[in-house]
């Protein structure tokens, strides 16, 4: 039984270190031990076989550590017919060329949001919305579309993040929310990056439950709050197509 718990706990140590590689591409046996807390001898010996597995491939220039080609592999073998990335990646392409800005999709991940599929602006300054990143839930357009209609056990949880920022009034927050499901889209504006906006509309699947958040976003330069208003429509319209396309 002993054996069998210390083989489970290295699973989920060796799966805990794959996660550090959401947070960046190219990380040290330093950095991944901290971020997990372990010691780096036990992380020297886990990467030792995720690399001789292909999972990771270690530079020996830079004794950094990025993903292997079998993640890669093992992605490829996802169900396309379920995998919303896939699926909706047509109709994201369309309502792309159609208002001309990023066309970003996420999901709820506990109290983080994963952007899960983009589509870049064909402008020449746009924003760039790498696909994989984790975003808190507290602030920017589709974090507070995915809050807004998600139960109040999720909501309690977002209010009790550790990392929540001072400088963001949870009663404001609420009172945002509020106006979110009364509306049906929410937008940002310099919320979270400097310059760069956006408005997002909830993806509902047949049964009436959210699943996603699909967001706009594009340069303040471009995106007024009266432009994002105008696009709200659009995109509420874009993202009802997208829901009842889903699977159940």
């Amino acid at each position: 039984m002993e054996d069998r718990k210390l083989t489970v706990r290295a699973v989920e140590r060796a799966l805990d270190i794959l996660m550090c590689f959401t947070k960046g591409s190219d990380l040290g046996l330093t950095e991944i031990a901290g971020e997990i807390g372990l010691h780096k001898s036990t992380v020297h010996r886990l990467m030792t076989t995720l690399e001789e597995k292909g999972f990771v491939i270690r530079n020996p220039a830079t004794e950094k550590y990025r993903l292997g080609l079998k993640i890669w592999e093992l992605s490829a073998y996802l169900s396309q017919d379920d995998d919303p990335a896939v699926l909706l990646l047509p109709q994201m392409e369309r309502l792309r060329d159609r208002l001309g800005e990023t066309v970003s999709l996420y999901l709820r991940d506990g109290t983080d949001r994963l952007r899960i599929q983009a589509v870049q602006s064909n402008q020449a300054i746009r924003r760039v919305a790498p696909v994989g990143a984790r975003l808190p839930l507290y602030v920017g357009a589709s974090s507070k579309v995915l809050v807004a209609y998600a139960d109040e056990t999720v909501v309690r949880a977002v209010l009790d993040v550790a990392d929540w920022p001072p400088t963001v009034d949870r009663e404001a927050y609420l009172a945002q929310l509020q106006e979110i499901r009364r509306q049906g889209y929410a937008t940002s504006y310099e919320e979270r990056e400097p310059g760069a906006a956006a408005v997002s509309a909830p993806i509902f699947d047949r049964t009436g439950k959210i699943v996603m958040a699909l967001s706009v976003s594009g340069p303040v330069s471009r995106l007024s709050p009266q432009t994002l208003t105008e696009f709200a429509p659009v995109l509420i319209e874009a993202a009802r197509e997208m829901g009842m396309m889903i699977h159940n």
